[in-house]
C-alpha cells in the first residue's frame, strides 16, 4: 500500500487515525507533530495520502494543506472542529483539500479516504496526460521551426517544407523530429 503521513498536534489523534489507516490496508505510516517538520518531510518523500489533525504544535495547519497541496500529488484530508469546518473548508475547497469535521465517525472517514484516493488517481491519470501533450507540443514546435527555416533558407513554401519533413522522415526512417533537429542544426546556430 502506498505511503501515508499523519501530521498531527494531539498524540491522542495520531493513534486513533493511525488505527483507522490501518484496518484501510495503510501499513506505511510516518506522523509528525509540526506543520514545519512535515514540510521537510515532503521534500524527500511521495505520499499518497496526507492527514492533518488541526491544530498543530506550530500552527493551524490549514496553511500546510494549501501548501502540500500545491507542491505534491498527495491526497490530503484535513480534520477539523465542527464549529469551524465550514469557514476552513471555505478557506481550502479551492486547493482540493478534503476538510473533515470531528467528532468523526469511521464511516465518514472511510468515505472521505476513498474520495481523496479516487479524487488523487484522477488527478496523476491528468497529469501523465499533460505530460504527453507537452512532449507532443515541444515536437510540433521543433517541426514548425524547421518548417520555418527551409521556407526561409530553401524558399520552399509551407506545403512544400512539410512533404520535405515527411519525406526525409520516412527515407531514412527516423522520427519528424529527428528530421526537424538535423534540419535546425544545418540552418540554425
Amino acid at each position: 500500500m502506498d505511503r501515508a503521513l499523519i501530521i498531527s498536534g494531539s498524540e491522542k489523534g495520531m493513534e486513533i487515525i493511525a488505527q483507522f489507516l490501518h484496518s484501510y490496508g495503510y501499513t506505511n505510516l510516518t506522523s509528525t507533530a509540526s506543520g514545519s517538520e512535515a514540510r521537510r518531510m515532503v521534500q524527500n518523500t511521495e505520499y499518497a495520502l496526507i492527514i492533518i489533525n488541526t491544530p498543530l504544535k506550530d500552527e493551524f495547519g490549514h496553511e500546510l494543506s494549501v501548501m502540500l497541496s500545491e507542491n505534491t500529488n498527495s491526497g490530503i484530508i484535513l480534520l477539523c472542529k465542527a464549529d469551524i469546518s465550514d469557514d476552513v473548508a471555505d478557506k481550502v475547497g479551492d486547493y482540493g483539500v478534503c476538510v473533515v469535521s470531528r467528532p468523526m465517525n469511521r464511516n465518514l472517514f472511510h468515505q472521505s479516504i476513498r474520495l481523496v484516493e479516487a479524487t488523487r488517481s484522477r488527478m496523476l491519470g491528468l497529469k501523465r496526460e499533460n505530460s504527453k501533450l507537452m512532449v507532443k507540443i515541444d515536437e510540433m514546435r521543433l517541426i514548425n521551426r524547421a518548417k520555418c527555416a527551409l521556407m526561409q533558407y530553401l524558399k520552399f513554401t509551407e506545403p512544400e517544407a512539410h512533404r520535405y519533413i515527411e519525406k526525409q522522415a520516412m527515407d531514412t526512417r527516423s522520427t519528424r523530429k529527428e528530421v526537424a533537429l538535423r534540419i535546425l542544426s544545418t540552418y540554425e546556430l
